[in-house]
């Protein structure tokens, strides 16, 4: 097995996306406002992970289940972690910029899930998967919209900025539950295909990579799943506090949703 090899220019995203977070932080800190260990500690390893996804062996990602395994951490994991270590906080001065006030539309739940579908999906195409194979540019391309997309799908129901009120614990739920359908549907086409999907792997490999799909997509789910379980209970808690207190039933309601005061601005 080769040597894990990383282009330089790889690391160059992560690490200034890592010095600027790091200096927001540190700017936040200095006016009374800290970001949380646990949001910073999110950050760090999910650019830690968008690194050692790129610096796999050649020979491995060239494998049909290496390259699963790296997209899946590009596409799914490092973003989940990445959006984690944000919040309304965090993103403030960017979001002074009109035009990237108009992208957060992308995170609106439904539009998220549509567009990492349909990026999912496309990307698994013979004709594109191929592509990125055989071009390196195509093949950043495919990696960084596995990224772009996973981040707003998984903002939906993170929510470092407040999303629509209609889309509670319930629906985060059955949101994740779409996606991980979308998923498994993929990863079965792949188990139980009669014949290789792409002719630059074999089948069994196809098969071994179509079944990490499906274990790591069960391993979120069920993580996910206890996660809204414990917030629900937390939040109806809270909301129900506030209620007996003689607190407006919209603002329990959003202390409940985001852990706040109920007089809290909004981002």
């Amino acid at each position: 097995m080769s040597a894990w090899t990383l282009d330089p220019v790889q690391v160059v995203p992560p690490a200034l996306y890592a010095a600027v977070y790091a200096k927001r932080a540190h700017t936040l800190a200095g006016k009374g406002r800290p970001v949380p260990l646990g949001k910073q500690a999110c950050m760090y390893t999910g650019l830690a992970v968008v690194v050692a996804a790129l610096a796999l062996p050649f020979d491995t990602a060239r494998r049909f289940d290496g390259h699963m395994a790296q997209h899946l951490l590009l596409g799914d994991l490092a973003p989940l972690l990445v959006v984690l270590g944000l919040d309304g906080r965090i993103l403030r001065p960017v979001l002074a910029f009109r035009p990237v006030r108009w992208l957060r539309r992308l995170a609106y739940p439904p539009v998220a899930l549509a567009l990492w579908a349909l990026n999912l999906c496309a990307w698994h195409t013979p004709a594109l998967y191929v592509a990125a194979l055989d071009h390196d540019l195509v093949h950043a391309l495919e990696h960084g919209m596995f990224f772009t997309c996973g981040a707003l799908m998984w903002a939906a129901v993170v929510e470092p900025l407040p999303g629509p009120r209609w889309f509670g614990t319930a629906w985060k739920a059955a949101y994740v539950l779409a996606v991980r359908t979308v998923g498994a549907a993929l990863a079965t086409a792949f188990l139980f295909a009669g014949r290789p999907v792409y002719s630059a792997y074999a089948l069994d490999d196809q098969r071994v990579a179509g079944g990490i799909m499906l274990i790591e997509g069960a391993v979120v789910t069920l993580i996910a799943f206890a996660w809204f379980f414990l917030r629900w209970t937390r939040e109806a808690e809270l909301r129900q506090s506030l209620l007996d207190a003689g607190t407006d039933r919209l603002l329990a309601e959003r202390a409940g949703r985001y852990g706040t005061s109920p007089l809290a601005p909004r981002p």
